[in-house]
């Protein structure tokens, strides 16, 4: 995209925004983008709009901002199936189709593919709504295990933290990694963090509901299974036996039941289990990584 000098972003907040994906890039572009940036907030009309949290927001724009606006981001709001007023949904269409950058921040990404911005295209959003995003618009991917993905002109992220690491990426696209990584250091957050990154999502032990994928399904138990066992050399013929599957059925309803290869599946888990190590105990990172089944402290350090 060609800069120009102070290049404005408005963000196009909806009814129940959330503030906290709000403030994400009412903080990066906002208090510490001048003169680089230009931030904006606008709303469906100028007033009061109701934000997740409870207090509400006095916003002094209407969609006229976005005719000017050289990127537009739609952070997250509390209800992802409510009726996005037609007029929004026409100010982001025309936004794109002459050319200005689209964002979204967590469930922003509803209002994106709403607008017919996704179509043909991948995207994400809060690993929670994933699915929804995914049943209710069948014409885009959604990929829920990324914390942001960028298209070129649309870009979507996961939820909070992830529109941070969202709009620090598009500062580093536009003005270098100096200056996305000045603006992480006064905001004390990590410089860097590849949007292919796992969202870290929180993943119980399935209950024995009856349905693909729970517990009492054999795929179901060796997963259970292999999640005692992640420091060992988990192989797709030692979870074939004890799933008493031939190797190719074991694969074949694996990737039915969890959309993943057992390879990638074990890797997650493997990461998961690294992660609450790292924040509940005082291990060594040799020591997380070895009992966490990732081999190395290098491993652990490896981006993924």
């Amino acid at each position: 995209m060609h800069m120009t000098p102070g290049h404005r972003v408005v963000a196009l907040v909806l009814d129940q925004v959330g503030l906290l994906d709000l403030a994400a890039p009412t903080h990066l572009f906002g208090y510490c983008g001048p003169p680089l940036y230009r931030f904006d907030i606008a709303a469906c009309q100028p007033g009061r709009v109701r934000t997740s949290a409870g207090p509400d927001l006095h916003v002094e724009h209407g969609l006229g901002a976005l005719l000017t606006a050289d990127t537009v981001i739609v952070p997250g709001y509390e209800d992802e199936s409510a009726v996005i007023p037609p007029a929004a949904l026409s100010a982001l269409r025309t936004a794109a189709v002459r050319g200005a950058r689209i964002m979204s921040i967590c469930t922003g990404a509803f209002a994106l593919a709403e607008a017919g911005l996704l179509d043909g295209l991948t995207a994400t959003t809060h690993w929670a709504t994933a699915d929804l995003l995914a049943s209710k618009y069948p014409k885009l991917t959604v990929r829920s295990d990324k914390l942001y993905i960028d298209q070129g002109q649309i870009l979507t992220s996961a939820g909070i933290a992830a529109g941070l690491d969202l709009c620090l990426h598009v500062i580093r696209r536009d003005h270098g990694a100096a200056t996305a990584a000045g603006i992480a250091r006064r905001t004390v957050i990590a410089p860097h963090r590849d949007g292919g990154q796992a969202q870290f999502i929180d993943m119980p032990i399935p209950k024995s509901d009856g349905l693909p994928g729970g517990r009492n399904t054999a795929i179901g138990r060796t997963r259970d299974w292999a999640r005692t066992r992640l420091p060992s050399n988990l192989s797709i013929a030692q979870l074939a036996a004890h799933a008493q599957m031939s190797p190719r059925t074991f694969l074949r309803r694996f990737r039915a039941e969890t959309g993943q290869t057992p390879a990638a599946w074990i890797t997650t888990q493997r990461v998961t289990a690294a992660r609450a190590m790292l924040e509940s105990t005082g291990l060594s990172i040799e020591q997380i990584a070895h009992r966490a089944g990732l081999g190395s402290a290098e491993s652990l350090r490896l981006p993924r």
